[in-house]
């Protein structure tokens, strides 16, 4: 026994049972693993262990190249959706502006068919208004010279006295008409074509007439056109088949219902000579 011993700090400590029980465990197992192994080297029919690799898949991203086509791809698409926009804005203007400039032609062309439209309404009135005044002066010329008997008004046709019983009826019926308006197949009390004007005077006479202008420029006893009387009727065209018709009302003039413009008128035989006369009454 040591000198020491009986000197608690010098002594060794004792080892629990629990912590031998494990040191004895591990150490066995050790001394087991040993002994296997130097058998398994001894054994010479024992086959080699084979050794197992387990190969890791390999990733062969090109993460750069990558980027760079997702970065190119991105910028592509940007300056195609820019193209895009101006092209679409470009568009927009041209036909905002393409609308304008038909806009403004419309109007130019519209104000230039007034001025025109203006112009000839000016022109045809000023030709109504000197015919109107022609056809005055020579009717105050024929009634100054006239003494009840007929003389020339200028025109080729006579002027007669004024008429009088079954003509009178004709005439005051005719001009009572003027500015009606002419519709074709008209035959009154609003709107009459050429013979159906005719043919409406006459009825104020008593006197039956034909229709159509063709049958009633065949009608009666022909006349000279410098011998008409008040309620002769005028043809335009040939005998038998004319193809307009109108009353003479003395005074070197006629009234008819000319054309859907024109309506019906009172005209100086000038105005649109006939071609023929004939007399009913």
């Amino acid at each position: 026994m040591s000198h020491t011993a009986h000197i608690p700090s010098h002594r060794k400590p004792r080892r629990s049972a629990s912590k031998l029980a494990v040191r004895a465990g591990v150490a066995g197992g050790v001394l087991s693993t040993l002994a296997m192994a130097g058998t398994a080297s001894a054994s010479p029919t024992a086959e080699p262990v084979a050794e197992t690799t387990l190969e890791m898949p390999v990733l062969n991203l090109d993460l750069g190249a990558d980027v760079a086509s997702a970065v190119t791809t991105a910028a592509e698409n940007t300056r195609s959706a820019a193209v895009e926009g101006e092209l679409t804005a470009q568009e927009e203007s041209a036909r905002t502006g393409a609308a304008a400039e038909a806009k403004k032609a419309k109007e130019d062309a519209q104000q230039k068919a007034d001025a025109e439209k203006k112009v000839q309404e000016e022109a045809a009135r000023k030709a109504e208004a000197e015919r109107a005044n022609r056809s005055t002066a020579r009717a105050t010329l024929a009634t100054k010279s006239s003494s009840g008997a007929t003389s020339s008004d200028g025109s080729g046709a006579s002027v007669a006295a004024p008429a009088t019983g079954s003509a009178a009826a004709i005439v005051n019926f005719a001009r009572a008409q003027v500015g009606k308006a002419y519709v074709m197949g008209g035959t009154g009390p609003s709107s009459f074509d050429c013979s159906g004007l005719v043919q409406a005077a006459y009825r104020q006479a008593g006197i039956s007439l034909p229709r159509m202008s063709q049958d009633q420029s065949s009608a009666g006893t022909s006349v000279s056109l410098s011998a008409l009387q008040p309620g002769d009727i005028l043809y335009w065209g040939s005998k038998g088949n004319a193809y307009h018709v109108a009353l003479y009302v003395g005074g070197g003039k006629f009234v008819g219902a000319q054309n859907p413009s024109t309506g019906i008128v009172e005209r100086g035989m000038s105005y649109d000579r006939p071609t023929g006369a004939v007399r009913i009454l």
